[in-house]
């Protein structure tokens, strides 16, 4: 039985150490033989993508030449051709995975930082007549204190120096490469690391005579025109592309051998459940390698991969989402699917404005898996693009969302909890006195701009639906008609077990106030009630077998941070 090993990304200590690992090593011959110049290969977080680029580095780079133990009774190592290959490139290894500055300055300065350490390590080829002074002279001129436009052309020149030196152009691996931009983002400085970047990519890996081959892995395939622009050499090779779809994660045959072997058979249907679901391309059932390694160690059902990072721009983009974004959230918490349009170049600019860029970035993320894809409208015409249906990928992503959605709260935990027991027992005064605590501490939260906007209440009271959710999904159905906007917004939680009067039969109509038809919150609440009435929903409920007796009305009015609520 192999050692598990958590968190090792280095392939030569996987194999010296002999370590648990998932032979694949086929994938340097897929690669290799597919001959692109430049390929990007995104997939989510913790999916063997560093992994396998440090195998990549050392069965390319003639700094392991003669290393066959590496690879001895892999894949790999079957085939006589690449057995010569092993260890013949001068190669240049990058990794972008820990730039996640706050400040635009800072980035640069860790991606310098980068930059210098790999000229380091070749420091020894400057000892060569091959180089005259004024080669010799930028080389010094490398460290963290750089110019831009230095750090920029950098690899470029070391790619010149290596092959020189070596005879043979240089093989260039670039791990994690949006992992700044996604940062860059969040806080702030989006503009200027893409221009930075965008001239370091295109000197690295587009104007770079002595580039033999270049590889990058990220989560998301940034918008060409952001920092691609100038890359027409560039494949690139996204979550629904069939290219390479076993290589990164873990196959249900090869996650069933992982348990057999761990003696750990019975627990195949659990697994399943909870860390199955992602797709790549045609295949479906693939796992996530973080979550299975852990599982396989502490044999204890967890959120592995859904709580290895702090998940801050998912939040961010969910949070301060228009209420559409949020209904199409209910619905997907809820076990159901959502049809959208897809375009799997992220244009973070568009994050903010373009509902689909969300989903995309929720797809490439693995938060969501494809179903299906309808290519076709029902009279058999080709549609223009595509409409994906898209579920959440499984369990444990599941309850990632769940634990996101009350964390909203967590400014005023104790008001919001004292909120919802109040709701349930139908105490209307401390139902205002809490909602009045929980909506100053948050409303402005769940707001997308530096000020007030007008969709403030709406964010919010969309967020307060998906924190009923979480809070109560262990003892209510939620039903909604989502008739949103700043009309009504009705909500029916149906109790899971109809004989406990503990949990009432619930009826929330939100409303913000309407100046041209009330002219206060107590108006506005009491066209909520008169609504619920005149829809009927108790005789709804009283279908599902709740007694008419135990059923609870409340009328939510809302404008600006001000909210008033009264019940029947």
């Amino acid at each position: 039985m192999k050692k598990i090993a958590i968190g090792k990304q280095s392939f030569e200590d996987i194999r010296k150490k002999d370590c648990f690992y998932i032979d694949k090593t086929y994938f340097i011959k897929d690669w290799w033989e597919s001959a692109d110049d430049v390929t990007l290969i995104t997939r989510p977080r913790r999916f063997g993508k560093t992994l396998n680029m440090d195998m990549l580095k050392c069965f390319f780079s003639n700094q392991y030449e003669g290393r066959k133990e590496l690879f001895e009774g892999l894949d790999i190592w079957k085939d006589e051709e690449y057995r010569e290959l092993q260890g013949t490139y001068p190669v240049i290894f990058l990794s972008f995975a820990g730039i996640k500055q706050t400040e635009y300055s800072k980035a640069v300065t860790m991606i310098k930082n980068e930059i210098t350490d790999i000229y380091n390590k070749y420091d020894y080829i400057m000892k060569s007549d091959l180089y005259n002074n004024n080669e010799k002279i930028q080389f010094k001129s490398v460290c963290p204190d750089m110019s831009d436009e230095i750090a920029q052309k950098a690899i470029n020149d070391l790619s010149n120096y290596l092959s020189r030196y070596y005879g043979k152009k240089v093989i260039i691996i670039l791990d994690e490469y949006d992992t700044p931009m996604q940062e860059a983002y969040v806080n702030g400085y989006w503009d200027e690391l893409v221009a930075f970047t965008r001239s370091l990519f295109n000197l690295t890996f587009k104007t770079n005579p002595y580039l033999e081959r270049g590889i990058m892995t990220g989560i998301t395939r940034v918008s060409k025109e952001s920092i691609f622009s100038d890359l027409n050499n560039l494949v690139v090779i996204t979550t629904t592309s069939n290219q390479y779809n076993t290589a990164f994660g873990f196959t249900e045959e090869e996650v069933f051998a992982a348990l057999d072997e761990q003696e750990l058979s019975g627990e195949k249907e659990k697994v399943k459940a909870w860390y199955d679901g992602f797709t790549f391309g045609d295949k479906k059932d693939i796992y996530n390698p973080w979550s299975i390694i852990n599982f396989l160690d502490e044999k204890k059902y967890k959120l592995y991969w859904a709580d290895s990072s702090s998940n801050a721009l998912v939040n961010k983009l969910i949070r301060t989402a228009p209420g559409e974004i949020k209904e199409k959230m209910e619905s997907l918490i809820s076990g159901e699917s959502i049809e959208t349009y897809i375009d799997e170049q992220i244009v973070f600019e568009q994050l903010d404005l373009d509902e689909n860029a969300i989903w995309s970035l929720l797809l490439a993320s693995g938060y969501l898996k494809v179903e299906y894809v309808k290519s076709e409208d029902e009279t058999g015409e080709t549609l223009d693009f595509p409409i994906y249906s898209l579920r959440i990928t499984n369990r444990e992503v599941r309850s990632m969302f769940l634990k996101m959605f009350k964390g909203w709260f967590n400014r005023s935990l104790s008001a919001y909890n004292n909120f919802v027991k109040s709701l349930l027992n139908g105490d209307i005064e401390s139902m205002n006195e809490y909602m009045d605590r929980v909506t100053r501490g948050v409303i402005s939260y769940f707001d997308t701009g530096k000020t007030p906007s007008d969709e403030e209440p709406e964010r919010f009271y969309h967020g307060l639906v998906l924190g009923l959710m979480v809070d109560q999904v262990d003892n209510y159905i939620l039903n909604s008609n989502r008739e949103s906007g700043y009309g009504r917004y009705d909500i029916m939680l149906e109790p899971i077990d109809k004989t406990n009067e503990k949990y009432p039969g619930i009826v929330i109509e939100f409303k913000v106030i309407n100046p041209r038809k009330e002219n206060t919150l107590e108006e506005t609440v009491a066209s909520a009630l008169e609504q619920i009435e005149e829809k009927n929903y108790d005789a709804e409920l009283i279908k599902r077998g709740v007694k008419e007796e135990n059923i609870h009305h409340y009328g939510f009015a809302f404008k600006g941070k001000e909210v008033l609520i009264d019940g029947r």
